[in-house]
């Protein structure tokens, strides 16, 4: 068991690794935003289970962000990778907060919740492939920019480098007048 991380700063989240993942393993990503997980909640307080996917053998499936589980789970399950089991620890205000959820969760209730991160998917409509296809066309199209800027840089250091030859030019000739026009006047 790993050491107790504050995931919030403010003691609101705790997250403590039960299991590491395996080091090759995928968290959730702007690409793989939705989620499986198996959990168990617990009432901190009364050490009552309210909740869980162990009893069925279910996965409990949802989109990270998306503002359809408690905060502390948007925020812990973000740091998380496929195969790691963690026990978060939730403060009311990231939890259920004064209201509660009765009659299962009385109000300002600190929930515990053993957690294992099973999966994490592309949105529907979206597969791997064409996510890992829209990121190289993003990153193609970054690439295109970067020349373009480069090239319009580049062109207008050359512009700036033709204005101070010629500046430099006329700058030239005016002097040779002025040696002219004097050499002139001292012959006389």
């Amino acid at each position: 068991m790993k050491d107790p991380i504050d995931l919030s700063g403010d003691g609101g989240v705790i997250k403590t690794i039960l299991r590491q993942a395996k080091a090759d393993a995928v968290g959730p990503t702007e690409g793989l935003p939705l989620v499986d997980v198996r959990y168990e909640g617990i009432n901190a307080e009364t050490g009552e289970v309210f909740d869980t996917t162990h009893e069925d053998n279910t996965v409990f499936s949802f989109e990270l962000g998306s503002g359809t589980v408690i905060k502390a789970w948007d925020v812990a399950l973000r740091t998380m990778k496929v195969g790691e089991i963690a026990k978060i620890t939730c403060k009311p205000e990231y939890a259920y907060g004064s209201a509660g959820s009765p009659p299962e969760i009385p109000p300002d209730a600190t929930l515990v919740f053993e957690v294992e991160l099973v999966a994490c998917k592309p949105r529907k409509g979206s597969t791997v492939s064409s996510v890992s296809v829209e990121r190289a066309r993003l990153e193609e199209l970054k690439k295109q920019r970067e020349i373009a800027a480069a090239s319009k840089e580049e062109e207008k250091k050359r512009r700036e480098e033709a204005k101070a030859a010629a500046a430099a030019r006329v700058q030239a000739k005016l002097e040779s007048k002025k040696g002219q026009g004097k050499g002139k006047s001292k012959a006389k």
